[in-house]
């Protein structure tokens, strides 16, 4: 009786406009009272469009976006349109959401099971990988799959690269089926390169990755499939739960070998493959106030109709105050060393937090692991830190998002490095299209996202360093400031303000101390800087325009042609924004992509596409019948050369001098190997030669690096920047001579070549035979090589970039960097073993 007595006559109508619910509930905690006006803005403009299966929410960091989406998912509750599901990229993002509805009395829970969820009386916080995966219970099962009816994806970018994970497999080196799969491609792959199936596969050089050929990949799509199937169980979960998202495009997806794993990847993302997700009434997409929309496209499949639907607040006055100082961008003789040295005397009073690409680079920071985040103990260093008090240095390992850190936990942000590369795949593209800028948009994206941890709302104040040569050279060379969405461009230009009058007052070089004294203006909370920086912000308008790469949309739009198994279309896709393309590298790549999809119907056809495009790009894969390889030949003088150089940079003094410095950064011993070799390669440019990498462009053959010194002498140059060992070892030896013997047969017996090994030591094997003018260049000679290029330029710099050929001439006399010198001064002779005794 008592339980019908609490029976309703008539159920209450329930309110379902936003700022109306916000307001209804009855236990909110203290700081709850009224919601900010851009959530009730962002509010209103979504309650017009709530009846669009689409809408994009983007609204800046620290601005109230859990609060948005819980209030947007409890209006779709009221209204009818459960059950009710908000998603995060993961378990401690999940923790975060019902910290937050549990202060706004919001009922939720984190059981799929919940009676309350089933019966859309309350939302259910969980990950996306819950959602998206091969075995998933919102739509991969043959029945009984939970529906939704409405979903937020929060912190959506992120989340991406989370959906974008599950569609791909990953086999471990050691397994049953990474040794089936190699037994399968192995003796193909022996034959087409030879040189790459040495270093990956019997070497185990974790360096190289190996492409295994879209004609072969194809033509072996059913064995493939059989060893898939056979392994796909719990034991192997990367297949287990991969596999059933993948198996529709299994046959044009990249198959990459690497030594530790071998990585599945499709063209694109078949999200529709999630039935509840591609079922659900209403999605609403939560971003920050990010400036690329491509991703939209790519993993959730959106097309343009739906980018029409983005909501953002009225202005950027939402965003919390960012002073931002570039320290090596503002005078390049600043060391990493002395920026160190700078930010951990300020944590002797603010709490900084270094956002850091990897636990390698962590150790720059932290040598012992005191203050380094570990995954396990995330949760509870940032519940610590939002308790307060002073903690000084904290570092976050690739942590570029999902991390609040307002007011005093925060003070100083500093960015160190690039964000590291999501994927395989991603590195093979960059290796063969570094100036990709579908992956530099990423990148940036990263880094924004990075430099938002630090402001929580409008009121908070944070100052951003960013450091590392690479990120220097992205953001400053490469433009990428430009892709910053207008909020942080627009900080981003007020504190170069303050940058450009330091160096008019310094005369062109200031201190470290003077860049730092800038940054009192936001630990101090200046009212002056605070002043200024929301006067520039409330002049700044977001776009409710989607920006989306062409590329990408087309791409994308081939992608789903391959699934409909349309493969003309699918070639003409990509044909139309190869034919357009500019960039030299970028194009080969897409020639590659486009004569994937043309084996499909034409095999003859598609390796002329491949052919023609390994004329313009040397790092696409080799086709079948192999390529005629193009000499390296230089006729003109070094000053010249040079000079041709500084024409087509077309940057200013400074801006060239980041230049080199992101060129220099990466030729030390221990650097990467790609990385190093095409460092080699614009270091030679830089000096006045013609360079190439023959080894990358012949798939295989000949040395890593070629410079042609002139019309007759050449370097033949192979890099060894990674090794371990403490002698030059009996293989390395081989290698070189057998890259000279290379050199013998594709040039003039008049033309003289220098065979030299770059290694950490000069010290050969006793066992070793090396080629008789063989020379080494170690450490101490790439230290004295780095400081003289840069002298050089610096001393350029000062005279005027335009100078003539007997001025430039001069200063290559000058820093001893004349052809002549080169052999002279920056290469030493090996020694045996055997002679040190």
């Amino acid at each position: 009786m008592n339980i019908l007595s609490r029976l309703n006559s008539r159920e209450k109508v329930k309110t379902i406009k936003p700022r109306e619910i916000f307001m209804s509930l009855p236990t909110k905690a203290p700081g709850f009272g009224y919601p900010r006006d851009v959530q009730s803005e962002v509010w209103k403009k979504w309650f017009d469009l709530r009846n669009e299966k689409n809408v994009i929410v983007k609204m800046n960091t620290g601005s109230g976006k859990t609060t948005v989406g819980l209030i947007i998912l409890q209006s779709c509750l009221n209204e009818g349109k459960g059950p009710a599901v908000y998603a995060v990229p993961d378990k401690f993002l999940v923790n975060q959401v019902l910290e937050e509805a549990k202060k706004l009395g919001v009922t939720v829970t984190d059981d799929k099971d919940d009676y309350n969820y089933l019966n859309s009386k309350a939302i259910l916080i969980t990950t996306i990988q819950t959602i998206v995966n091969g075995h998933s219970a919102f739509g991969m099962r043959k029945n009984n799959n939970y529906p939704i009816g409405s979903l937020v994806i929060d912190d959506v970018h992120a989340g991406i690269d989370k959906i974008a994970g599950q569609f791909m497999i990953k086999i471990k080196y050691g397994t049953n089926q990474y040794d089936e799969l190699i037994k399968l491609f192995g003796a193909y792959l022996k034959d087409y390169n030879p040189k790459k199936y040495i270093d990956v596969i019997e070497m185990r050089d974790s360096r190289e990755i190996l492409l295994v050929p879209f004609w072969e990949w194809q033509k072996k799509q059913e064995d493939v499939y059989r060893i898939l199937v056979k392994h796909s169980n719990e034991d192997n979960p990367d297949i287990f739960f991969g596999l059933p998202l993948i198996e529709g495009g299994l046959d044009t997806c990249d198959c990459i070998i690497t030594p530790r794993c071998i990585e599945i990847s499709p063209k694109g993302v078949d999200i529709n493959k999630i039935e509840s997700f591609a079922g659900a009434e209403r999605r609403i997409f939560m971003s920050a106030t990010l400036a690329d929309d491509s991703v939209f496209v790519t993993s959730l499949g959106l097309d343009m109709d739906d980018m029409q639907n983005i909501v953002t607040p009225e202005n950027a006055n939402d965003i919390g105050d960012r002073l931002i100082i570039f320290p090596k961008y503002i005078n390049s003789d600043i060391t990493e060393n002395d920026i160190k040295e700078k930010v951990e005397e300020i944590a002797r009073k603010y709490n900084v937090v270094v956002i850091v690409p990897s636990f390698s680079r962590a150790k720059f920071w932290d040598p012992d692991s005191k203050c380094t985040v570990e995954k396990d103990n995330i949760s509870d260093v940032v519940g610590n830190l939002k308790k307060g008090g002073h903690f000084g240095k904290v570092v976050f390992v690739n942590r570029y998002d999902g991390v609040d850190l307002p007011d005093e936990t925060c003070r100083m942000l500093v960015i160190d490095g690039l964000p590291p590369l999501n994927s395989i795949k991603d590195r093979y593209i960059q290796s063969v299209a570094p100036k990709s800028i579908i992956l530099l948009r990423e990148q940036i994206q990263r880094i924004e996202q990075g430099m938002g941890r630090g402001i929580r709302s409008n009121d908070d104040e944070c100052c951003v360093v960013l450091m590392g040569d690479e990120l220097t050279d992205v953001l400053a060379r490469n433009k990428g400031v430009d892709f910053f969405s207008s909020a942080t461009k627009c900080q981003y230009d007020l504190s170069k303000e303050l940058w450009d009058i330091l160096v008019e007052d310094s005369e062109g070089k200031p201190s470290l101390d003077d860049i730092f004294e800038l940054a009192r203006y936001s630990l101090e909370k200046n009212p002056v800087w605070i002043s200024k920086c929301k006067e520039r912000l409330s002049a700044i308008r977001y776009s409710c325009v989607a920006n989306v790469d062409y590329k990408i949309v087309a791409l994308r739009k081939a992608f789903e042609c391959s699934l409909n198994r349309q493969w003309k279309d699918a070639s003409e896709c990509v044909k139309k924004i190869k034919d357009i393309e500019t960039i030299s590298t970028t194009k080969g790549y897409l020639c590659q992509v486009q004569a994937e999809y043309t084996n499909k119907y034409d095999a003859v056809m598609s390796q002329q596409i491949l052919t023609a495009g390994k004329k313009i790009s040397g790092a696409i894969l080799n086709p079948i019948g192999g390529i005629q390889y193009d000499k390296t030949i230089n006729n003109i003088s070094q000053a010249q050369m040079i000079k041709k150089y500084l024409d087509s940079c077309k940057l200013s003094p400074n801006e060239l001098l980041i230049e080199i410095d992101g060129i220099l950064s990466n030729l030390y011993i221990g650097s990467e190997y790609e990385k190093f070799e095409m460092s080699c390669n614009s270091v030679g440019e830089a000096l006045g030669f013609t360079c190439s990498r023959p080894d990358k462009c012949t798939g295989g053959y000949g040395p890593d690096n070629l410079w042609a010194i002139d019309a007759d002498t050449y370097f033949i140059i192979e890099c060894k920047s990674e090794s371990k060992v403490d002698f030059i070892t009996k293989d390395y030896c081989n290698q070189l001579s057998g890259s000279v013997n290379w050199f013998r047969e594709n040039y003039s017996k008049y033309n003289t070549g220098w065979p030299i090994i770059i290694h950490p030591s000069k010290i050969i094997d006793d066992a070793a035979s090396p080629h008789e003018k063989m020379v080494v260049v170690t450490e101490n000679e790439l230290e004295k090589l780095r400081k003289n290029v840069r002298d050089f330029y610096s001393a350029l710099c000062q005279s005027g970039i335009s100078l003539f050929p007997t001025e430039i001439d001069k200063l290559l006399k000058e820093y001893r960097l004349r052809k002549d010198d080169l052999i002279r001064e920056y290469t030493v002779k090996f020694l045996k073993k055997k002679n040190l005794m």
